[in-house]
C-alpha cells in the first residue's frame, strides 16, 4: 500500500512550480524509513506500563493524550511528534504569507519565488511526518499528534518586513531545534531522516536572511554560527516549544522531552 502526500491548500495562482527543487523525493512509501516504525513486532516489547507495550525507542511513554492534555512523548517517537508540531507551524505560517491578499504586490519577485519554495517544503514535511507517524505509532488514532491552531497576533502577513522577520526566526528556531533534537534519536533511521530536513532547514534560514540583507555575511551570520566552533546553534525541546507557543495556541505538554 502506498501513502500518498497530497498538497491541497495553495492559491491556484501558484501551483506546479518548477517541482519545488525537487523536495518531493520525500514522499513516503509503505517501505519509506519512517513508516517502519513500530508496526513490526520486533520494535514492541512488552510493559508493566497501561497498554502493556512500550516502544523499543520510546523509552516507556508513547505520544498522546495524559491527564486531558496531548504529550508529546519521549524517545524517538517523541522526537518525531515534537518535529511535526514544528512543521505545523511552519507550513501554516507560509500557507497564509502565500495566500495574503499582499503577497503579489507587496513582495519582489525574488521574494515570491523563494517563499512560494518554503511554502511547499514545509508542507511536504508536515505531510510527510504527519504520514510516518501514523504508520509508526501503534495506535495512531489515540497517539498522533492533532492538527494545531495558531495565532499570530499583530502580524501583518502583507506586509515584507513583518513577514521576513517572522520567517528568520521560525527557521533560525526550526534549524536549532533539529540540531538540539539529534542526540535524543536511538533509531539511525530516523536520524538520517533528521538531518537531511535540518540541511533543508538550514537553507531557508539562509534565503531568508538573504532576502533581508541582500550581498552580506548574516547568510551564515555570528548569532547562528559559532564563531570558536563553525557549529550552528543547538536549542532543547523545551526551549523551542517556548518559543513556539508564542504562536500555537493549541495546548500540549512535553512532559518527557529535555
Amino acid at each position: 500500500m502506498k501513502n500518498v502526500v497530497q498538497i491541497k491548500e495553495v492559491n491556484s495562482s501558484i501551483k506546479n512550480r518548477r517541482e519545488f527543487l525537487k523536495i518531493s523525493g520525500l514522499t513516503v512509501l509503505s517501505t519509506g524509513l519512517l513508516l517502519s516504525g513500530c508496526n513490526n513486532n520486533d520494535d514492541l516489547i512488552l510493559s508493566p506500563n497501561s497498554t502493556g507495550l512500550t516502544s523499543k525507542y520510546g523509552q516507556g511513554h508513547f505520544p498522546g493524550t495524559k491527564d486531558g492534555v496531548f504529550d508529546l512523548g519521549a524517545g524517538d517517537l517523541g522526537v518525531l511528534t515534537y518535529a511535526y508540531a514544528l512543521e505545523q507551524l511552519e507550513a501554516d505560517f507560509y500557507t497564509k504569507v502565500v495566500n495574503a491578499s499582499g503577497f503579489t504586490t507587496n513582495f519582489t519577485a525574488e521574494d515570491q519565488q523563494v517563499l512560494q519554495d518554503l511554502y511547499y517544503h514545509e508542507v511536504i514535511h508536515r505531510e510527510f511526518f504527519k504520514t510516518a507517524l501514523t504508520g509508526a505509532l501503534p495506535n495512531p488514532k489515540k497517539q498522533l499528534l492533532p492538527d494545531l491552531e495558531f495565532n499570530y497576533g499583530s502580524l501583518n502577513f502583507s506586509s515584507r518586513s513583518q513577514v521576513l522577520a517572522t520567517a528568520k526566526a521560525l527557521e533560525d528556531t526550526g534549524v536549532a531545534a533539529y540540531n538540539g533534537a539529534g542526540r535524543l534519536i536511538s533509531n539511525p533511521d530516523y536520524l538520517l531522516l533528521a538531518g537531511k530536513i535540518v540541511s533543508v532547514e538550514a537553507r531557508h534560514a539562509s534565503a531568508i536572511r538573504s532576502l533581508i540583507n541582500p550581498n552580506s555575511k548574516d547568510f551564515a551570520g555570528d548569532d547562528v554560527i559559532d564563531t570558536n566552533t563553525g557549529l550552528d546553534v543547538k536549542k532543547n525541546p523545551s526551549e523551542v516549544i517556548t518559543i513556539a507557543k508564542g504562536f500555537i495556541t493549541t495546548t500540549f505538554t512535553a512532559l518527557y522531552l529535555p
